[in-house]
């Protein structure tokens, strides 16, 4: 659960926390899932599903072998 405290962007908190329970459900899978490093395969594929889902303009595979890199374009 957000902060209560965190009063300023209240609208932006609101909006966010709509999202905390498939966040969650997000951070529990890759925490079942450990991976070595540079051996993240699982986790880059979940990271991925998760950024397409959110609509990001492109996604970048293979940086440092397992990484990404996400591109979100201004509006």
């Amino acid at each position: 659960m957000l902060n209560p405290r965190w009063k300023a962007g209240g609208r932006a908190f609101a909006h966010i926390a709509q999202f905390h329970p498939e966040l969650t459900a997000l951070r529990r899978d890759l925490h079942a899932h450990p991976e070595l490093g540079f051996e993240e395969v699982y986790t880059g594929r979940r990271v991925k599903e998760a950024l397409q889902l959110c609509g990001v303009d492109e996604i970048h595979e293979g940086i440092g072998r397992t990484g990404l890199v996400a591109v979100v374009r201004g509006r």
